[in-house]
């Protein structure tokens, strides 16, 4: 788990903000990913919540080098496995369940695994995990609830997600525990329709900004 770990924390430390992404059309993925690593984040997370997420999966990773893509909203070993070999370099899930970890135990890419509830941290640092999603991160008690689970449960980072906005996405990254954050806001519905790449680049340059500082 420790190399999984180490791969898993050479992506998320690439940027504050993981782009969090819902592709309608296979067509946009390729142009959206690779304005979004003009702007300087890499790293997206294509959700599985459309008929389109795996081709368009598969697109980025085919076709935009500069990017690493990883899949979202997994829900169950099929998708998982589809994923994967779709191309994602990393998968996550909302919440976790005993089927999602045992085929994340054997495959070879790493696994961002979803908590909310204290026990649920403690539950996956028993399997061998240090970095989890805490999601939805607003919902279930945003900067404060993070800030008081850094001290009994140190050693465990998160990307939280759910509700992260530029407004508040600072306080989040300023927190010990939190590695970066996951958000939609960087590729807003009305730009990718409207294919205008340069005001999704700018964007993501506005969200690589927002550091620790």
């Amino acid at each position: 788990m420790g190399a999984k770990t180490e791969k898993l924390l050479s992506i998320l430390t690439l940027q504050p903000v993981i782009p969090v992404l819902l592709v309608d059309s296979v067509a946009t993925a390729i142009p959206l990913a690779r304005a979004l690593a003009a702007g300087g984040l890499k790293a997206i997370e294509i959700t599985l919540r459309t008929e389109s997420a795996l081709d368009a999966i598969r697109a980025v990773a085919d076709e935009v080098e500069e990017a690493v893509v990883g899949a979202g909203t997994i829900l169950n070993m099929r998708q998982f496995e589809q994923a994967m070999n779709a191309g994602s370099r990393f998968i996550v899930t909302p919440g976790t369940t005993q089927e999602l970890l045992d085929v994340a135990r054997k495959a070879p890419v790493p696994l961002l695994p979803g908590a909310a509830t204290v026990s649920e941290v403690m539950a996956l640092r028993e399997e061998g995990y240090s970095v989890m999603k805490f999601f939805p991160a607003e919902p279930a008690g945003g900067v404060a609830y993070l800030k008081a689970l850094s001290s009994p449960l140190a050693g465990v980072s998160f990307c939280p997600t759910g509700g992260i906005t530029p407004a508040n996405a600072r306080d989040y990254l300023t927190l010990p525990n939190v590695v970066c954050v996951g958000g939609s806001w960087v590729a807003p519905k009305e730009l990718v329709n409207a294919g205008d790449w340069k005001a999704i680049t700018r964007l993501a340059e506005d969200a690589c900004a927002l550091t620790a500082s």
